[in-house]
């Protein structure tokens, strides 16, 4: 047999502190952004418009903060997440840079954690991954776990480590895209009057609409970003599977929640920061995908008054309208329409102080 392919690393091929250099870097292109708009209907204004985007000081509409995302996420597959039996979770992920159309990205990655699970069949890879663009520009740096099959059930982990994770990022830890004004930022074309002033901690919005996802479209979306994990792609072998069927993308469902979360969080103009996430149950093509948020905190940016910070926990649920918030129970048990618990961090604009003239008249 020849060996010139890639089976891709199954558990016991990883090692802690193990460091990763993934091919193939990828030029995004506006073709990129259309498709990314096609597939999840995004409405946010400044990542529409390089009018809008000129106005605040950035050079052109960025792209999508998530399309980036996925695209650095994409390039990790073959040597961590080929042999995937699921993702799990993403921490401390943080942006530091926009990526514009014309941007080469590229990504490595380090080992920080492996423990073996209990069947002895899987174990759960834990990697920080550096994405950057145009050689040496840090655009995004993220933590991700992921449960990955054994060639060997009776393989030998020779050292097994869960690296410690902070909770949540503190406001200090983000980035604004540098160079932004918002005092100049359109409102009226923004399509949303809301801004950060105009949110409450605690508040909840359900985001009311509603996407079906096509197999189509996830297969599509799938290989946009390059990503060749073997539960997206091939049938026959999904198919002898416990679910019989494709598993979707999990970046799919992030992408479809926050384009629905435009309904209610219209000028959350960027992400920047990722505390948490999970995948708390598979979604299958056929699915509906709804979501509702809670604005968990607000955070000044220092040196600024015309951004702030809003701390967002967003849950997508499948095949039930979130009319009434579905979520996990106080034992933590969620029910089985959700699928996605996702907390982050966005950048709003701040709407301009108005001074009152308190002087006399004469």
């Amino acid at each position: 047999m020849s060996d010139k392919t890639n089976p891709g690393n199954f558990f016991e091929d990883f090692k802690l502190k193990q460091q990763l250099r993934h091919a193939t870097p990828r030029t995004i292109t506006t073709g990129d952004v259309a498709l990314y708009t096609a597939l999840y209907g995004s409405r946010f204004p400044l990542q529409s418009a390089d009018t809008l985007s000129r106005s605040i000081g950035l050079k052109a509409a960025p792209v999508d903060d998530l399309l980036a995302f996925h695209v650095i996420f994409g390039k990790t597959v073959p040597e961590i997440s080929l042999n995937a039996v699921a993702n799990l979770g993403y921490a401390q992920c943080r942006w530091f840079a926009p990526v514009y159309p014309g941007d080469t990205l590229h990504t490595v990655s380090g080992v920080i954690g492996l423990k073996e699970n209990s069947n002895k069949k899987t174990g759960v890879v834990y990697v920080r991954s550096q994405g950057y663009k145009n050689g040496n520009d840090l655009v995004l740096d993220y933590v991700r776990w992921v449960m990955v099959k054994k060639r060997d059930e009776n393989a030998v982990i020779a050292e097994e480590h869960v690296p410690p994770l902070a909770d949540v990022l503190t406001p200090a830890q983000l980035r604004v895209p540098e160079g932004t004004d918002f005092g100049k930022y359109d409102w009226v074309l923004a399509g949303s009057p809301h801004g950060w002033e105009d949110y409450a901690v605690g508040e909840k919005i359900d985001h009311v609409d509603g996407m079906t996802i096509e197999e189509a479209e996830h297969m599509l979306a799938t290989r946009l970003y390059q990503n060749t994990a073997k539960v997206h792609f091939d049938q026959y072998r999904q198919g002898q599977e416990k679910l019989g069927r494709r598993l979707i993308y999990g970046g799919h469902v992030i992408s479809l929640a926050r384009c629905l979360s435009f309904n209610g969080l219209g000028n959350a103009a960027f992400v920047v920061g990722i505390n948490g996430g999970r995948h708390v149950n598979p979604t299958l093509a056929g699915n509906t995908i709804y979501a509702w948020s809670e604005v968990l905190d607000k955070g000044e940016v220092e040196g600024r008054t015309d951004v702030g910070l809003l701390r967002i926990r967003t849950v997508a649920t499948k095949d039930r309208p979130a009319t009434d918030f579905p979520d996990k129970d106080a034992g933590g048990k969620y029910p089985d329409s959700v699928v996605l618990d996702l907390d982050y961090w966005v950048a709003m604009p701040r709407r301009p102080v108005r001074t009152t003239n308190t002087s006399l008249l004469s």
